[in-house]
């Protein structure tokens, strides 16, 4: 089936995203044309990606067994969890390398580029959004509070700084590991005195952070300038520790902090952002982290169908959302 007609969204994930089903499903409803995708993948099982420059132009077509579409028409791209580039099964070693490195640069450098193309949000954009000390320059300058926080690889300098007041250790990139048993750990934030800091800390960057003494956690999912608020009630320092245990309301967002959301996202070229703030018996909002590729299906239906729907208004809008 030939799907180039002007204005289709091209969705870029992997074949378990049931997060980008809820999206589809509400585009579907409106008869909104989309490809789904995920070339790391499909490339390898079908599908066929070509992109001409010259004269003419750019222009090019993304075919898979079912769908065709012009990359010059491509409403909106919505990048969400694609597999990550890799060779072909066949190949290994040096080979599998090489041929995972021309898909990365070359593959992912067409997708990243198709023209007049609307990106929520654009990859280039994730990948810079996701480190964490850019994330806490950009909510500086966005005005939120921020709470005391120091990177170092010093111990003695880890040392001091969970000396001078009650902190906590946060991974910079939530890194896959296993232990000696090969079973999966997470590494969840948590309290640390200065008599836990070994010299082991000069081996990387570590965060540590103000411990905030906050009575909730709040989820804040923007969309545009569209804020959906959730307040997250946990025993747990870290609520994704313990998801069975939390509770969930919606919450209204003080202007200052809507402020600050629409500055941080405006400053890391983003139209999509998870928001992690830790909030304090007298109402002060502790910017803690932004996610801008951040999960929202799992929260209750009553706060995720909004959700849904915003992103599928910002698709279907394409470059004039």
């Amino acid at each position: 089936m030939t799907d180039d007609r002007p204005g289709a969204v091209l969705v870029l994930t992997n074949s378990l995203d049931a997060t980008a089903d809820v999206v589809l499903h509400i585009l579907a409803e409106r008869r909104v044309p989309v490809v789904r995708v995920d070339p790391g993948v499909d490339l390898y099982n079908g599908a066929s990606l070509t992109t001409r420059y010259g004269t003419g132009g750019q222009r090019g077509a993304l075919a898979t067994p079912t769908r065709a579409l012009d990359l010059r028409h491509v409403r909106s791209v919505w990048w969400r969890r694609p597999t990550a580039y890799s060779g072909p099964l066949e190949l290994d070693g040096q080979d599998a390398k090489f041929a995972g490195s021309q898909m990365f640069w070359g593959v992912g450098g067409i997708l990243a580029s198709l023209p007049h193309a609307h990106y929520v949000n654009h990859p280039w954009q994730i990948r810079n959004g996701e480190y964490k000390p850019a994330q806490l320059a950009a909510a500086l300058r966005a005005g939120f509070l921020v709470p005391e926080t120091v990177i170092t690889m010093d111990p003695a300098e880890a040392r001091q700084f969970c000396t001078e007041q009650p902190a906590v250790y946060k991974p910079l990139w939530n890194t896959p590991y296993r232990d000696a048993d090969d079973r999966a750990q997470q590494v969840w934030v948590r309290e640390v005195n200065p008599t836990d800091i070994t010299d082991a800390v000069s081996t990387c960057p570590h965060l540590f952070q103000a411990r905030v003494e906050k009575s909730f956690d709040v989820r804040l999912t923007a969309v545009g300038a569209r804020l959906f608020a959730a307040r997250i009630t946990s025993p747990e320092l870290d609520w994704r520790r313990r998801q069975d245990l939390l509770s969930y309301e919606p919450i209204s967002v003080p202007d200052a902090v809507a402020a600050s959301v629409a500055g941080y996202l405006t400053d890391m070229g983003l139209v999509f952002g998870a928001f992690d703030f830790a909030v304090t018996a007298d109402g002060a909002w502790y910017f803690l982290e932004c996610n801008p590729n951040g999960q929202w299906a799992w929260l209750p239906s009553a706060l995720s169908d909004p959700i849904a729907l915003a992103l599928a208004d910002q698709l279907e809008k394409g470059p004039t959302a």
